[in-house]
């Protein structure tokens, strides 16, 4: 199951890290009339790039894995700095936070769609087809 495993690796983090990005950006739009609130956004591309060039590996036992993608978030996890400021503090801009997940919810699906063909086509591969 290794050969699976780091073959489809990449990809299932990838689903993974786009699920808690829209959950960031969902929270966002959610508090978007909250006083004193910070937009917050994942820095996909950034955790990518650690995991795939290994950055992220722990040095003691006691460390966190990154697999479980919480830490991976939480390192990614920055404030946006708004183009408009509001009175209250808070640092939503709605129409901003819905295109946002709008296209992430595309790349979520894409990323989905990519995952379900490979797999797709590991079992055809099995099956002889």
């Amino acid at each position: 199951m290794n050969i699976f495993d780091k073959d489809l690796d990449l990809h299932e983090r990838a689903l993974r890290l786009r699920g808690q990005r829209l959950e960031v950006l969902s929270a966002n739009i959610a508090n978007a009339d909250t006083p004193g609130f910070k937009a917050r956004e994942i820095d996909f591309r950034a955790v990518i790039n650690q995991v795939k060039t290994g950055e992220m590996r722990t040095t003691s036992g006691r460390h966190y894995s990154h697999d479980d993608g919480m830490s991976a978030q939480q390192a990614a996890l920055k404030y946006r700095i708004p183009f408009n400021t509001s009175f209250d503090g808070n640092t939503v801009e709605l129409s901003m936070e819905q295109a946002k997940f709008g296209k992430a919810s595309g790349d979520f699906q894409a990323t989905l769609t990519f995952l379900e063909n490979r797999v797709s086509s590991i079992r055809k591969a099995l099956k002889g087809e």
